[in-house]
């Protein structure tokens, strides 16, 4: 700090024993307690190059917020799941984007190793400032690693402070510390303790919007997979178009569907993100309501492509296309097929003689005199049936 000293609330905290619910490596639910949450002052950023390191002071004393967990976490993947559940909830309730690249969110890490059955915690080193959970995946398994292969051969750990270089995968030191630091923490007497009203707190609470673990839960209580549930949310922005068109979906795992595949391959290959989609989510979820109407797939895709080229209605497209709801009435695909094989005695033939193509242009036929009107599916199953009773 260019005053030489760094504002915190370290000795008042707005928070204290928490815990957050992670996933560890094996893919079961673990606590991570977290020792307190407190407010203090931003440094300047650092920027190391190869030959000098570069100081950029002008995010210097802005307030940021630290979350200190408690040493529990046991591997990468745990702290990696941590810092995610961390920037979901900060994402989600508006606090900030979240973006580590960005600088909007960063985490350090101490680790150290002990042998099986110690209670006592190795000597601790510190990597500062990974800018992704990838990254602080990587750091923790390689220092972890490194620890590791150092006791095992008789090489004590030194107290240091490293960085993670990404390019070659280790981390590499810093400084060594040669004890532990004292900060010289005391009381700033130029701010008053922050006291925060049970009032306030709940306030807090009620007014605060919907968190990521919420969504997911009513998500897949919807009809979404984890899996898509969580391809969604992965975009607090994906997530606010999906909330959109929920109201007038009939089916939120269609509209899903419709967003996750179609609409996520138009923005890539227009290289625009979700808030730049030219359809609003109720014209999405008027696409989705058809093809749960009845419509195929490639009919409601067609429609798609129509309304974003011509910037019309998914009516008007229908109209404009020519597409037809599909029938799918046996009695009537039943009759269709039959009249096409009572008019193709060599097909049936062929096919029985194992020229199974020959099941393809009958299909065919059956949808050239129905106009397309029917369901490829519906005509090919009771062809199928019919076929075999000749």
């Amino acid at each position: 700090m260019p005053k030489g000293f760094q504002i915190t609330q370290q000795f008042r905290p707005i928070g204290k024993e928490g815990y957050l619910t992670v996933l560890d490596k094996n893919g079961n639910e673990k606590k991570i307690g977290i020792e307190r949450i407190h407010m203090e002052e931003d440094t300047c950023k650092q920027l190391h190059l190869a030959d000098c390191s570069l100081l950029d002071y002008n995010r210097a004393g802005v307030p940021l917020v630290e979350i200190v967990s408690k040493p529990e976490m046991r591997s990468g993947t745990e702290a990696m799941h941590y810092v995610e559940a961390i920037r979901n909830i900060v994402v989600y309730s508006g606090t900030s984007d979240g973006k580590m690249e960005e600088g909007s969110l960063r985490c350090d890490v101490n680790i150290s190793v002990r042998p099986y059955g110690s209670t006592t915690f190795g000597t601790k080193v510190e990597i500062k400032n990974l800018n992704s959970t990838k990254n602080i995946e990587s750091a923790l398994d390689y220092e972890i690693a490194r620890q590791t292969s150092l006791l095992l051969s008789g090489t004590p750990v030194q107290q240091e402070t490293r960085r993670y270089d990404e390019a070659s995968g280790k981390t590499v030191l810093m400084r060594v510390k040669t004890d532990a630091v004292d900060y010289k923490y005391f009381p700033e007497p130029n701010i008053v303790p922050i006291k925060l009203s049970d009032e306030f707190v709940n306030d807090a609470i009620a007014t605060c919007p919907e968190l990521y673990d919420s969504k997911k839960e009513r998500y897949v209580k919807l009809g979404l997979s984890v899996t898509d549930a969580e391809i969604i949310l992965s975009d607090i922005k994906n997530a606010t178009y999906f909330e959109g068109g929920l109201a007038n979906a009939k089916s939120p795992k269609g509209l899903a569907n419709w967003l996750i595949v179609e609409v996520n391959a138009y923005l890539n290959k227009n290289g625009i993100a979700i808030d730049e989609f030219p359809l609003k989510p109720e014209v999405l979820a008027e696409i989705s309501n058809m093809q749960e109407g009845g419509f195929t797939h490639k009919q409601c895709a067609d429609i798609l492509n129509a309304v974003l080229a011509e910037g019309i209605s998914p009516k008007e497209a229908q109209a404009k296309l020519g597409i037809q709801l599909m029938v799918s009435n046996d009695d009537e695909v039943i009759a269709a097929v039959n009249a096409v094989l009572d008019a193709n005695p060599q097909s049936i033939a062929d096919f029985k003689a194992g020229k199974d193509r020959a099941i393809g242009f009958l299909i065919g036929q059956v949808m050239k005199s129905a106009k397309g009107k029917f369901n490829p599916a519906v005509v090919s199953k009771f062809m199928n049936i019919e076929i075999r009773k000749r």
